[in-house]
């Protein structure tokens, strides 16, 4: 008898009608979404010491990041000139359309002319194209890239390593800055410096020392009017930008600095971020793109809510 109960309800169980309960998907956040409600622990506060303030033209300000895990020879000059006023009183002399603008003295390759370097700057520096990958905290991302193995972040610069033990680089993104120099790769100082304002020259990478990038002002530098072909070096030095100075975040009291926080590109929330920018679902887009390029990644940042009173 219980043999013919059990039997009866399995086939009850069978001949019933399957019921699917459906797994809700998350709805779907933008990155912005996102970003906005990142925990604390997303953020990081840059060292004052790697920070630069440029004020130039009239009453503009950049705030800069300086990667001294990238190339700390150059990091120290710059940091030295930046303590001797090297760069106040000097311009902004090059804007190149799509491509660069270029800073320093405009009168360095003419000896009589040319602004003294300050004496405990060094005069010869080793290019620093690339390092060793071993030690970095490397976040690669997923999507295949044209000019490395592997891109991905370092501490919220935008880096490129051939393989985990070979080499590691900054790559030429938006907003990064660069040491100018000239045919021989030991060639700069850090006196000379450019910052991308185009799309991305990767054919740089390798080429040349990349110092740092823009946290606050690319759109003060973005807009400057472009020189004359090929180079976009201004001819007519009423079109140069003065630069009035040019501080270390360090050298500025603690009231007077801005309060900026970077998002740390090894937290869950950035990569949450990063997916949403990859795969775009909002009513909008028609189709998710399913890949994002190293450079159309941008690393947000943002100054320190104030505490309530």
């Amino acid at each position: 008898m219980k043999n013919h109960l059990l039997t009866v309800a399995l086939l009850a169980a069978i001949a019933a009608p399957t019921t699917l309960i459906a797994e809700e998907k998350p709805a779907y956040r933008s990155s912005k979404e996102i970003i906005d409600a990142a925990p604390a622990s997303a953020w990081r506060t840059p060292v004052p010491e790697n920070l630069l303030y440029m004020e130039f033209g009239e009453g503009r300000l950049a705030i800069i990041e300086l990667a001294p895990q990238f190339a700390p020879r150059h990091v120290e000059n710059i940091r030295r000139l930046a303590r001797g006023g090297f760069w106040d009183g000097t311009s902004i002399y090059r804007s190149q359309d799509n491509f660069v603008v270029q800073f320093g003295d405009a009168a360095a390759d003419e000896p009589a002319k040319a602004k003294p370097i300050p004496k405990d700057v060094a005069q010869k520096l080793p290019a620093e194209f690339k390092r060793s990958a071993r030690g970095l905290a490397f976040t690669a991302i997923p999507d295949h890239d044209g000019w490395a193995a592997e891109v991905g972040f370092v501490d919220g610069f935008h880096a490129a390593r051939n393989q985990a033990d070979g080499e590691a680089w900054m790559t030429h993104c938006y907003g990064l800055l660069g040491a100018g120099r000239g045919n021989a790769p030991d060639s700069s100082i850090g006196a000379e410096l450019y910052v991308v304002t185009g799309q991305s020259p990767r054919a740089l990478d390798g080429n040349i020392t990349s110092v740092g990038r823009v946290l606050r002002g690319m759109e003060f530098l973005s807009v400057l009017p472009r020189g004359p072909e090929p180079l976009g070096m201004y001819t007519d030095p009423a079109m140069h930008t003065p630069i009035n100075r040019i501080r270390l975040g360090s050298e500025i009291p603690a009231s007077e600095r801005l309060q900026l926080e970077v998002m740390r590109t090894d937290a869950p929330s950035f990569a949450e971020a990063v997916e949403a920018r990859r795969n775009r679902r909002d009513a909008w887009y028609v189709q998710p793109a399913g890949h994002i390029d190293l450079c159309n990644i941008s690393v947000p940042v943002r100054e320190k809510a104030k505490p309530r009173q």
